[in-house]
């Protein structure tokens, strides 16, 4: 009896490797894995099934740790240098291997209410255009910190996202906030979707709020990027303690991006950004200063831990649920 070769078809089980793509390189071309054995185009034969199966492992283990880069910008009043300063440093992570690249709230001007209409910019405008080059020429995702955007005689606090293309890839505005009276605050939640893992935004008095980061952790996130300018009070109370709990809750990477440190300022900043790993340490931090900082994200780590400590399975949806509100933005 002729020996039975069987075949498969394996577009879907490979699907998930189109990400490959952003990785640019032509020794993880999928389609070299499909043969065309007795006229069948999309198929493929077990041997090859398992060759594919080893590098697909190998892709994943090389996609399970990424490394982040956070800049803590010193802000001026001039627009122009804080732009160039945050081009410049988004410049040095990137040399150093950084891959997502976050940016402090307010990186172009200086942080109160008293500034943001004299700062504020429509988007597109010059500061999204300088982040959408940079992340381009850098081969970043470069995560905007915030600027005060104008919108149809509103103000906002907004979060800009690019990917390594350049192209805007999200909007956040910050959704709650103390200072009511110059700001509108945003309406949905906002995710984006690397080929490392989806992440999960906010700003400043965003991390505040348990519940939002909940949401973000069920809808998949494994990490939370937080631009933030807690003061001198506020800062060395709840600053590490905020950004430890909501990693530690949900069992994720946080990171957050304060401007550097100015006593001449009308509004000091704590500084002192972050990353803190699933199991609430933190692993890199900055001082009061002007610095870049890094961590290398792992994901394998993350899911050690979720299965170390399984809250995920272990709720009680029957008891109790935070639920999605409408909108959501990825």
């Amino acid at each position: 009896m002729e020996e039975q070769i069987t075949y498969i078809n394996v577009r879907s089980l490979l699907s998930f490797c189109c990400v490959l793509e952003d990785f640019h390189d032509p020794a993880l071309n999928i389609n070299s894995y499909f043969e065309k054995p007795n006229g069948h185009p999309e198929s493929l034969c077990w041997s090859a099934v398992w060759t594919a199966r080893a590098d697909m492992a190998a892709v994943a283990k090389a996609m399970s740790k990424f490394r982040l880069a956070v800049v803590q910008l010193h802000v001026t009043s001039v627009k122009a240098d804080n732009l160039s300063r945050a081009r410049g440093l988004v410049k040095e992570a990137a040399g150093r291997g950084s891959q997502l690249v976050l940016l402090p709230e307010c990186f172009n001007s200086p942080y109160g209410t008293g500034f943001f209409s004299q700062y504020a910019e429509r988007i597109p405008g010059e500061s999204t255009q300088l982040l959408s080059e940079t992340a381009k020429e850098n081969q970043v995702y470069l995560v905007g910190g915030s600027i005060p955007e104008e919108d149809g005689g509103k103000l906002y606090n907004s979060c800009t996202v690019f990917g390594p293309d350049g192209e805007l890839i999200l909007k956040h505005r910050k959704i709650r906030f103390q200072e009511s009276e110059t700001l509108t605050p945003g309406d949905r939640l906002s995710t984006f979707q690397t080929p490392f893992c989806k992440v999960g935004v906010g700003i400043c008095y965003d991390m505040r709020f348990a519940e939002l980061a909940q949401l973000y952790s069920r809808s998949g996130c494994q990490l939370l990027v937080y631009p933030g300018a807690f003061n001198m009070t506020t800062g060395p109370a709840h600053w590490e303690l905020l950004q430890r709990a909501r990693a530690l809750d949900n069992q994720l990477y946080v990171a957050t991006a304060s401007p550097a440190r100015d006593e001449a300022s009308s509004y000091v900043a704590w500084g002192h950004s972050s990353v803190v790993n699933p199991w609430g340490e933190v692993i890199s931090k900055a001082g009061p200063e002007e610095a870049v900082i890094y961590a290398d994200v792992d994901l394998q780590y993350l899911a050690d831990i979720r299965q170390q400590i399984p809250v995920t399975a272990q709720r009680r949806d029957d008891l109790y649920a935070v639920t999605s509100l409408p909108g959501a933005a990825s």
